[in-house]
């Protein structure tokens, strides 16, 4: 069996032959204070524990000059790429480099220094100059009198954590830069919108044309953060589409919650709701004082590709009937929105007020 043992000074520390024991202080194997043994079986599982690990881990002895290494695991040696006796003996200093962080080095001197516990990432160096960061949990061991025996070091590379974590920061750096310029396009195109509608004598159209614009913003907005991704939880985007038909939130009730769907499904969300919550604030619920809605969405499972399920049910309402024909311009948008994505919308109109269901592909 292979034995992570180390030799520092000709003085062989680990176990004895057998296994009966760590002899951590370094003294002639078989004489061993009783604090610094791990009697019988629990040795051999030690030993078998720090050979098989994959996470790092080393002592050093903060007793001898400099607090040399006399403990380093297999995996503390596959990490760094340093052979045993390249080890033992020598400070940890000598994983560091120019780009180690000197403030992460500060704090780890004032842990040594106070006998406490420090975590820390450093860019730490491997044998053949190859860097990798190195999570390390430092901490101090005590004897059974409370003096101090050991300096307990554990490192883990998390050079791909880190990785992931800067191209989440740069996607959410792009997607704030994203909104801004959409914040722009949409507040130019409103104004176009605007100027054209005053110059043709058409204000009302132009406004219907600006109130969809705006939908589309308010979706977009709030999840720009989340498209990098590829999916985006939809409910903040419906929340924000419908805020401002819901100025004192208690004729709105908001149902569903939590479901993911493709970043492209924002836009007709967006336009589908907004035609909905403007045709209850001129004909229906929302035209009566004590009207209200309440929308719930959900995943719809089938034999196909998950959908998303948006059900809008309206109460309180003057219970308008309308019939297939009499469809405006809005409706007409909604429907051709829809046919094009693959989904779907179904009417039906009740004494207090319309109920749809839509179903749009996610």
């Amino acid at each position: 069996m292979s034995h992570d043992k180390t030799v520092a000074s000709g003085v062989p520390l680990g176990w004895d032959d057998t296994q009966t024991y760590f002899n951590s202080s370094g003294d002639t194997p078989g004489v061993s204070r009783p604090e610094d043994q791990f009697v019988g079986a629990s040795g051999v599982l030690f030993e078998q524990a720090m050979a098989q690990t994959r996470m790092a881990v080393c002592l050093c002895d903060p007793h001898v000059t400099d607090m040399p290494i006399v403990f380093a695991n297999r995996a503390f040696r596959r990490l760094t790429g340093y052979e045993e006796h390249e080890i033992i003996g020598r400070n940890c200093r000598f994983l560091q480099g120019p780009e180690t962080n000197q403030r992460e080095l500060d704090k780890l001197r004032s842990a040594l220094a106070n006998e406490d516990v420090a975590v820390v990432e450093l860019l730490n160096y491997r044998k053949d100059g190859s860097t990798f960061w190195n999570a390390l949990h430092l901490g101090p061991i005590y004897r059974s009198d409370g003096s101090l025996a050991y300096f307990f070091g554990s490192q883990w590379d998390v050079s791909e954590v880190r990785a992931v974590r800067a191209e989440e920061e740069h996607a959410r750096s792009m997607a704030r830069e994203l909104s801004h310029r959409m914040k722009n396009m949409f507040a130019v195109i409103s104004g176009i919108v605007n100027i054209t509608g005053r110059v043709r004598g058409i204000p009302r159209e132009a406004d219907e044309i600006n109130g969809r614009i705006q939908a589309l913003g308010r979706a977009y907005e709030t999840t720009l953060d989340e498209a990098s991704s590829g999916t985006i939880e939809i409910g903040p985007a419906i929340r924000a589409i419908l805020g401002p038909y819901d100025a004192d939130t208690q004729r709105l009730l908001f149902l569903g919650n939590g479901q993911r769907v493709h970043f492209a499904t924002v836009s007709v969300v967006g336009l589908v709701l907004h035609e909905l919550a403007a045709n209850a604030t001129k004909h229906g619920a929302w035209a009566n004082n004590d009207g209200r809605v309440e929308l719930n969405w959900y995943e719809g499972k089938g034999r196909g590709p998950s959908n998303l399920v948006v059900h809008w049910r309206e109460y309180g309402g003057p219970g308008i009937r309308m019939s297939p024909d009499s469809r405006g311009t809005g409706t007409q948008i909604v429907d051709r929105m829809l046919r094009h994505g693959g989904g779907s919308i179904e009417r039906r109109w009740h004494d207090d007020g319309l109920e749809a269901t839509i179903v749009i592909p996610a």
